[in-house]
């Protein structure tokens, strides 16, 4: 059973890889010169994707900017590594020059947009007045509350010089932005920040959300391009893999070895020890055998301090303790882009024994979810999935699987 269950995380990453997906979308070379502007933990391999389709004598050259340890080697496409899921300054230096490229484009070139998950830190070039460190501590404090995606977005486009909008407004060429989407309902706006977006929040509701969570602003918000601005009619965002797309290919590798899948929904967010339970009751009651798969992305509010793991590990640490006494059901949960939280591993998996296996060692798992160290758990036990980064990411993935069992 962990086979499969690692079969069909491996096919639901397949489906949005970019070097398979990419090269279909890619447009013809303009009369000019081509600048490609790529950010995200998919930067690298959708820079590559384009190398290796684009014409050798249609002039090529631009920027991609991807997290730490997911670089590529590429020719005519610079790549540089830069902090996520806080920003740094290799990142801010790496925007401001992206930006200033950008700027240089005319009406007879293109500007080739290539935006994935993880972009909204790894293009930070913070508005002026706006300080980096303020930037971070501000990153910082909206991830330890545990702010969905969206709200941390919104604040960060109306402190950007480059997001909600902005790289499309910098540009007088053409803008095609390909996107791989890692938020739920597939808006290019939430994703990566929408730099070549409209935005449809204000700076009212980038404040709304810091006085929600308590938090400084650290600096003067400024005002993005609104749907319905001229500009946009020279720019394209077209989503070129989704979630959803990635759960239809895991689907497909349980129903060919006989299990039949139910999938609940690419959009499932919430509380991740919350959601657990909610899944663990959909699969008491689920007719076997079976697997019931999701996706989405849920958040982990840290109580306190220390802890290792991310949403994924946390989800199913509490899935475990939800489940137990339940016979014959396995999980997984696992990031697509490689990586759960801010550890080596993209997610665990789940046996029927997991519990028992932990209490031999004397490893109590529901004091272990109380310190948020589900990391701790499954290393011990052996059960961490690490693969590495991915370089791609449609969000987190996750399957339930029940078996037959005998009265």
């Amino acid at each position: 059973m962990r086979a499969l269950l690692e079969e069909s995380f491996r096919a639901a990453v397949s489906a949005a890889d970019p070097l398979l997906i990419l090269p279909a979308h890619l447009p013809p070379p303009p009369r000019g010169r081509t600048f490609v502007a790529a950010a995200g933990k998919a930067a690298a391999s959708m820079a590559l994707a384009v190398e290796r389709h684009w014409p050798r004598a249609a002039p090529l050259d631009g920027l991609a900017i991807t997290r730490y340890a997911h670089g590529l080697p590429t020719e005519r496409i610079r790549v540089i590594e830069a902090g996520h899921p806080v920003p740094d300054t290799a990142g801010e230096g790496a925007a401001r020059t992206l930006l200033a490229e950008v700027r240089k484009l005319g009406p007879d070139d293109l500007l080739l947009a290539l935006v994935s998950g993880g972009g909204s830190s790894l293009l930070s070039l913070p508005a002026p007045g706006v300080p980096m460190e303020g930037l971070k501590a501000m990153t910082r404090a909206l991830l330890r509350c545990g702010a969905p995606i969206q709200e941390m977005n919104t604040v960060r486009k109306h402190l950007s010089a480059i997001q909600g909008g902005r790289l499309a407004a910098a540009c007088r060429a053409p803008v095609l932005a390909l996107v791989i989407s890692d938020v739920t309902g597939d808006d290019p706006t939430h994703i990566a920040s929408g730099p070549c977006a409209p935005d449809p929040t204000t700076v009212a509701d980038a404040r709304a959300v810091l006085e929600k969570y308590g938090i400084a602003a650290p600096g003067e918000f400024s005002e993005t391009p609104k749907p319905g601005d001229p500009l946009f009619a020279r720019v394209e965002n077209r989503v070129i893999a989704t979630a959803r797309q990635s759960l239809e290919a895991a689907a497909a590798v349980f129903a060919a070895r006989g299990y039949p899948p139910t999938i609940f929904g690419d959009d499932i967010m919430g509380e991740a020890r919350e959601v657990a339970r909610d899944m663990a009751a959909q699969a008491r009651a689920a007719r076997r055998p079976c697997v019931l798969i999701s996706g989405g992305e849920c958040t982990v509010t840290v109580r306190g301090q220390g802890g290792r793991g991310g949403r994924c590990a946390e989800f199913l640490l509490a899935l475990a303790i939800a489940l137990e006494g339940v016979p014959g059901a396995h999980a997984i949960a696992a990031d697509t882009d490689g990586i759960d939280g801010s550890e080596d591993n993209a997610g665990a998996l789940m046996a029927p024994d997991t519990l028992a296996r932990a209490r031999t060692r004397r490893i109590e798992p529901q004091a272990m979810l109380e310190a948020n160290d589900s990391y701790g758990f499954f290393g011990a036990l052996g059960d961490l999935l690490v693969t590495g980064p991915t370089r791609t990411n449609v969000n987190d993935y996750r399957a339930i699987l029940l078996e037959q069992v005998t009265p």
